[in-house]
């Protein structure tokens, strides 16, 4: 299990990236393991083999914008901090799920109050959901529900939200990413048949034949297995030997 915080910084001028490096190693000792990438090429290079705490986007490089490097992918697990020379961006960070938003050039104590916050964001994560003796502890906005892993019947991403559908017919939506639980749940009877759904085994019912094909759950529905999953699946399921 990672136990660093890990950060990515990304910015088209060596300076930014470097006074960037310079706060977080004399403000944050607790960040570690600090990649740097110039463009949205390097960058996706990177984000596609690993999943960085905290990412610092600059809206602007030399080859596209943070936009198009997000645009790349389905999800991105990082807390986004963006940070450009214009104030026109601020919308469409924030709809890209800004974690933060600063300025250049960067004020060090609004970039302290930045990084604390996320800092803050992430701690509370990674307590708030929790594993044992077989069950899930789940947050709620009435507090958290606590429930054996084997109700769960399948989990959906929608954005950096996550809907869990159990036997008694009731959901809870979580502010956590799919990929999360899909760590997590990976050592019960839990498969990602597609990057929009996490099924537990125990309560797949049927699976129907096509181009990927689809399974039908206990609660009957009916979800789609991705092309890229399909061999992976039916070897799990023990259709293919």
């Amino acid at each position: 299990m990672k136990t660093k915080i890990q950060a990515c910084i990304i910015d088209d001028e060596q300076d930014g990236r470097d006074y960037i490096s310079l706060l977080l190693e004399n403000e944050f000792p607790e960040i570690e393991n600090i990649h740097q990438a110039a463009s949205v090429e390097d960058a996706y290079i990177y984000l596609s083999k690993n999943s960085p705490d905290i990412l610092f986007l600059d809206v602007q490089l030399k080859d596209g914008t943070a936009f198009d490097l997000l645009s790349k992918f389905r999800e991105v697990d990082s807390k986004i901090i963006f940070i450009t020379a214009f104030e026109n961006f601020a919308i469409q960070a924030i709809k890209n799920g800004a974690a933060d938003y600063l300025l250049k050039p960067i004020k060090k104590m609004e970039f302290i109050i930045a990084v604390n916050k996320v800092l803050e964001n992430i701690r509370k994560g990674k307590n708030t959901v929790s594993l044992q003796n077989n069950k899930i502890n789940l947050p709620t906005l009435q507090g958290f529900k606590l429930t054996d892993i084997s109700d769960i019947i399948r989990c959906e991403a929608d954005s950096s939200y996550t809907t869990f559908y159990f036997t008694d017919k009731t959901k809870i939506i979580v502010s956590k990413t799919l990929h999360e639980f899909e760590e997590q749940l990976s050592k019960y009877s839990f498969f990602r048949i597609h990057h929009k759904h996490l099924i537990n085994l125990s309560h797949l019912k049927e699976y129907i034949k096509g181009k990927g094909g689809q399974v039908v759950m206990a609660d009957h529905s009916v979800l789609d297995v991705s092309v890229r999953k399909k061999n992976d699946f039916l070897h799990r399921i023990g259709y293919l030997d």
